[in-house]
This record gives C-alpha cells, sequence and structure tokens, in this order.
C-alpha cells in the first residue's frame, strides 16, 4: 500500500507545510494529504465522510483508521493516542463491571477497519521529526485479555478506569484509559512502539 514514492511526496509536503506554518500536521492535514499522495501514485484512496465513526481513509478497498500525536510530553519509545473513540452516556457509573461493557464498546469499535495509522511529530521546528506509526490491529484486540481496573477514589463521575494489557514479566503492552471527563472518551497511553511498525521517518530543518 505505502511505497517509497509515496512516502517522498508525503515528506514533501511536510516540508512545504512548514514553509508557512509551524503548527505540526493536523489530523486534518494528514487524512488530506495522504488521500492524495496515495492517489499521485495511482493508488486508489478515499475518505470516509466527515463525521465518520469507523475508519477515516479507504485504501484498495481495506478500511483505516488515522491518527496524530503532537504533545509536548510526546515519548518516542511509547504511542500515546488522546482520543481513540467516543465513549458515549451509556450504561456507566461506578461499578466496576461497567468497565467490561466499555471494553466491550471498543472491541466492537474494531470491527470498523483493518489497520491503524498514526503520525507522530517527534520534534518540533526548527528541526521538525515526523515518524509514521503502523499500530497492528492484533495488538489492540488483545485488550480482551487485559486487567480492567475502576478508580473507585476518583472524584470524577463516572468513574474512570484502566485495561491493562500485559506482557511475560509484568510489563504493560498499552493501557486503555476510559476517561470518565465531559467528553467521555477511550485512551490509548504508554504503547510500547517496540510492537508496531514503523513505515518511515521524516526529518528537516525549515529555518526560522
Amino acid at each position: 500500500m505505502i511505497n517509497q514514492e509515496i512516502l517522498n511526496n508525503f515528506g514533501d509536503a511536510l516540508r512545504i507545510h512548514h514553509s508557512f506554518s509551524i503548527e505540526p500536521f493536523s489530523k486534518d492535514k494528514f487524512e488530506y494529504v495522504l488521500e492524495h499522495t496515495l492517489n499521485i501514485n495511482s493508488t486508489i484512496a478515499s475518505l470516509a465522510p466527515k463525521g465518520n465513526h469507523g475508519h477515516d481513509i479507504t485504501v484498495n478497498g481495506v478500511a483505516i483508521s488515522l491518527k496524530t500525536q503532537a504533545d509536548k510530553n510526546i515519548k518516542e519509545d511509547k504511542i500515546w493516542i488522546s482520543k481513540f473513540m467516543e465513549l458515549g452516556k451509556g450504561d456507566w457509573g461506578n461499578n466496576p463491571k461497567d468497565l467490561e461493557k466499555l471494553r466491550n464498546s471498543f472491541l466492537n469499535h474494531m470491527k470498523n477497519y483493518e489497520r491503524i495509522l498514526t503520525l507522530r511529530t517527534l520534534e518540533k521546528g526548527p528541526k521538525w521529526k515526523y515518524e509514521l506509526v503502523e499500530i497492528p490491529k492484533a495488538l489492540m484486540i488483545s485488550a480482551k485479555e487485559g486487567e480492567l481496573e475502576m478508580k473507585l477514589d476518583s472524584k470524577q463521575f463516572p468513574k474512570p478506569g484502566y485495561c491493562h494489557v500485559p506482557q511475560k514479566e509484568g510489563i504493560k503492552k498499552f493501557q486503555l484509559y476510559f476517561d470518565g471527563g465531559s467528553e467521555r472518551k477511550l485512551q490509548v497511553k504508554n504503547l510500547l512502539k517496540e510492537f508496531c511498525s514503523v513505515h518511515a521517518t521524516w526529518e528537516f530543518v525549515i529555518p526560522t
């Protein structure tokens, strides 16, 4: 799906963007530029309608979810997705069993696409560093075996909680965080990049 020509064209778009802006690539720019660079290469790519709750782009018939990360505390070896999906109101209060329903919602959401790509801004101007990482869908689905923990001492309502996805020897591959705040969103925290695939890295300097 992604060859060197596509990666070169995408990198050119990143450099052009930062010739006029000091802001990292946003999610909508990521979607738009990826679609165009794929189609330049004769790949059949089309964006999903705005507001779609499943995939963001279809490439040669394969539905793909796109994410971005550009927070100031970004860690190169760990991936954070601040809003993986909306959790909605639903039946969620202070019962730890409510987390099972939320996890099932996450697993059902995963049925909407086959691949997950995230564009990460590792360094910001004047020296910019981006990377394109693929998160295996199978890794995300392994959350069904994770350990659920509701934060019963939290002042939030509904109570937030975690799904800890372990590796051998107690090392966590990642965590799902069920945020009980006003947005009620699902975050992916501390996802170890070693379990993912890095498709490309772009580094360049745009003089100020």
